[in-house]
């Protein structure tokens, strides 16, 4: 497979550094230069920040059970995502986007710890409806897109393994439940399988494992917490075997895959039968009994690839993740990107108004009409029906129809 390339993802310098208007950003997560947002996306509509809220409760986990794979897709890491996703919807025809992802900074600890600021709209967003999905990618390292050498990783693994940066993983913790979003998917060390990132596993695989699961302990020791950790290689084998990296059934709750369209010329039914692709991925979790997810795909090496969008949606639909989202800006998306045309109509067909079904209302049963029934200490006369017609019902003998007032009127009565 050929060698993963280097996605420049936009961080925030500080907790108090937002969105200049009418500025060149800094280079975002998979953005071009500029706001990483193209014409196109603009012509659909303004993005203004979302209004402030009071924390609250969360209101459930975020399971519910769908008839479809809940989806969604990466727009931007700040408030701009969490902005752009009613627009996004809105695109698709107003489908339900259950789902909502994005990245911590991973340039120093402070920031992966979960700066002030950082994620409260995204915990916003989550705790509106309760069948949302908050998933945060979660670097293992500081620097982590630096082009640290293998050496220096494999002393930094080997320290995390020891513990020393648990801190830091605990305090992230206390941040999520803090805001309300103890449910949170933590896709940890993503990629680790590849060469881009300073929390690869290759340099030292068996340290790698003992640091993820060190992290995944510190994060379950806080109170209150329901993280899931979604283990997320590369789609093939990359640098090392995925499943060279894989930590354990224990600490791991649901087993992704990022796999975009690459390398070039690879078909999609390649993509699912190379070693370590698509159909081995899902029998490696089937084997361990837990769910699938897609954190990233799109289209990549192969430009504006129908077929492959339309293989990808239709192996979502029947392996039925438990979410995935689509990396959407150039070269892999659909939405802020223009250049796929021919994949973004068929990436809207399929998904167009896709939402949770309103189960049907029964259909009424009426209730049946009950019998006439004689009166109490009556017997009934069946004159007939043309009789009981005019008379307005079935008379009714009393059964002491022989009392010694039997000239009374009340002798004979009728009910009707």
């Amino acid at each position: 497979m050929a060698v993963r390339y280097r996605r420049l993802r936009r961080w925030p310098v500080c907790a108090a550094v937002g969105v200049v208007a009418g500025a060149a950003l800094l280079a975002g997560p998979g953005h071009r230069g500029g706001s990483g947002v193209n014409e196109d996306a603009k012509a659909r509509g303004p993005v203004a920040a979302p209004g402030r809220v009071a924390p609250r409760a969360p209101t459930g986990t975020g399971t519910t059970p769908a008839p479809f794979p809940a989806f969604g897709a990466y727009l931007d890491y700040s408030w701009s995502g969490v902005a752009q996703t009613d627009w996004f919807s809105r695109w698709l025809g107003g489908a339900d986007l259950r789902v909502g992802r994005t990245y911590l900074p991973g340039d120093l600890w402070s920031n992966i710890e979960g700066a002030p600021g950082f994620l409260d709209d995204w915990a916003d967003w989550r705790r509106e409806r309760d069948e949302r999905i908050f998933v945060l990618n979660v670097p293992m390292m500081e620097r982590n897109e630096e082009g640290v050498s293998d050496a220096e990783v494999r002393h930094l693994l080997r320290r995390g393994a020891a513990g020393e940066f648990d801190v830091h993983y605990r305090r992230l913790a206390e941040r999520l439940v803090g805001l309300g979003v103890p449910d949170t998917i933590l896709v940890l060390g993503w990629e680790m399988n590849g060469i881009t990132y300073t929390h690869r596993c290759g340099p030292d695989p068996e340290a790698w494992k003992a640091y993820w699961n060190r992290i995944v302990a510190a994060m379950r020791s806080v109170p209150g917490q329901e993280f899931r950790f979604d283990f997320a290689p590369n789609r093939g084998r990359d640098a090392i075997p995925w499943t060279e990296c894989y930590p354990g059934d224990d600490t791991v709750d649901i087993i992704g895959m990022d796999s975009y369209d690459q390398p070039q010329g690879m078909p999609f039914d390649v993509q699912v039968t190379e070693p370590y692709g698509l159909q081995d991925h899902v029998d490696f979790a089937r084997e361990r009994g837990k769910p699938i997810s897609y954190p990233e795909w799109g289209l990549f090496r192969n430009g504006d690839n129908a077929e492959y969008m339309r293989h990808m949606l239709d192996w979502m639909d029947e392996h039925k993740p438990l979410y995935n989202t689509l990396t959407d800006y150039c070269p892999h998306g659909v939405w802020q990107c223009g250049q796929n045309p021919q994949a973004a109509q068929v990436y809207r067909a399929v998904l167009y108004g896709r939402t949770e079904p309103v189960p049907p209302m029964p259909t009424p049963v009426p209730e049946p009409t009950p019998e006439p029934q004689p009166a109490p200490g009556c017997s009934s006369l069946d004159l007939g029906d043309w009789v009981e017609y005019w008379i307005g019902g079935e008379p009714c003998v009393r059964d002491d129809w022989w009392p010694d007032d039997w000239w009374s009127d009340d002798w004979w009565s009728f009910s009707w």
